[in-house]
């Protein structure tokens, strides 16, 4: 097999003696890390690893590396579930090869970090992780995240306020249970108020307090702060992709573009609220309320759409500011698949550099799951280098 690692980046100051370390990445857009002498060599996304063709030319990559030269150190994500960890639980076992498990969002920063070539003991970030889902430190399902992070941990500040999947993975091909899922906590104010409006009555028309128990029940039906679900949520209101999508994020990605047609004119936001805690909590329920009324009133989809986005951006800048006030960061990282969102990444980007706070962003490396590896990768190292000198 031809040699697959066709990014090559020097690593950050302060990774020279990082050992041969080999990252696996995630689950979608799967890729492949390998750090050695101060340099990192990374592939291209695979793709999805659920999908058994995909699955064999990311094992046979693997295998060829260990057939080339044994690292002396693997990384997996730490979903238990996903295939590429448990790819590599399978090699470290074969190989006596040392493992580490790396959280998923805490890779999505330290990426991004090293991407724009901060040195291993740089003081923390505020990092934004937005995606779909990624196995959290608390057992639950991560995905809308602020972390204080650099390269040897990393604290959890803020999230999304958690929402459940219905049914699970289905929640991810079947848009509509997210909106379920958003609306079912405040369905008695939801149900009768916006009875008239169309989304409403095709809620209505499932089995609402079959979905009521599994939530109270915790059955099939996890909590997840993810930030691509909320998107789902959103999408399916305004009747894009509501009952199934064919592919990954395409309901995120027509929201974006009906939002695009009036994004730099349509700027009003929709109310949240913070909640406070030991994690403070983005909790959306003011704005559904706000939406589902624009819809009442007739308010154009792109209008709302806009409008969504708008309430992202500002939402996220005023937690951050929040935050800033009691962890006295300098700047902020912006990774996760939710960030290809060119108006979300931007704008965001840019409302925060107004308020003083840069926002590092991909340079050389996709901000989805295809340069996880990377952050996985530099973790790792930095863990060996401290316990090294320690």
């Amino acid at each position: 097999m031809e040699n697959p690692f066709s990014i090559a980046l020097p690593l950050p100051e302060g990774f020279e003696a990082a050992p041969d370390i080999l990252a696996l990445g995630g689950e979608l857009k799967s890729s492949i890390c390998r750090v050695s002498r101060g340099k990192a060599a990374i592939t291209e996304a695979i793709g999805d690893l659920e999908q058994e063709s995909i699955y064999r030319h990311f094992s046979d990559q693997v295998d060829a590396v260990f057939k080339k030269k044994t690292p002396a150190h693997l990384v997996i994500d730490r979903h238990p579930d996903y295939l590429s960890a448990q790819w590599g639980q399978k090699l470290a076992r074969e190989h006596g090869v040392k493992i580490t498990a790396v959280q998923h969002h805490h890779a999505h920063i330290a990426s991004v970090m090293a991407d724009n070539g901060l040195p291993i003991n740089s003081k923390p970030v505020l990092g934004i992780a937005l995606d779909g889902l990624g196995f959290g430190d608390d057992g639950s399902i991560w995905g809308g995240e602020l972390l204080l992070a650099d390269y040897h941990g990393f604290q959890r500040l803020a999230c999304f306020k958690p929402a459940a999947m219905l049914g699970g993975a289905a929640a991810i091909h079947e848009p509509w249970r997210n909106t379920m899922a958003h609306l079912l906590p405040i369905r008695e104010q939801v149900f009768d108020r916006f009875t008239d409006i169309e989304i409403i009555q095709f809620l209505k028309s499932k089995p609402v307090q079959m979905l009521q128990t599994m939530i109270d029940r915790g059955l099939n039906a996890p909590q997840a702060s993810s930030c691509g679900r909320l998107f789902d949520a959103v999408a399916a209101t305004l009747g894009l992709c509501r009952e199934k999508v064919g592919f990954e994020a395409e309901a995120a990605i027509a929201l974006e573009q009906l939002a695009s047609t009036c994004f730099e004119h349509e700027t009003k936001t929709y109310a949240y609220s913070i909640d406070e805690g030991l994690c403070l909590q983005l909790n959306w329920q003011p704005m559904w309320l706000e939406l589902l009324r624009d819809l009442q009133r007739g308010t154009e989809a792109a209008i709302i759409a806009s409008r969504f986005h708008h309430t992202l951006i500002h939402a996220l800048s005023a937690v951050t500011l929040k935050l800033k006030e009691a962890h006295h960061f300098d700047s902020i990282a912006l990774s996760g698949g939710v960030f290809q969102n060119r108006l979300l990444s931007t704008g965001l980007a840019a409302t925060l550099q107004k308020k003083g706070l840069p926002a590092l962003q991909h340079r050389q490396l996709p901000t989805h799951d295809g340069g996880l590896s990377l952050g996985q990768a530099v973790i790792a190292a930095a863990h060996v280098s401290f316990c090294h000198s320690s």
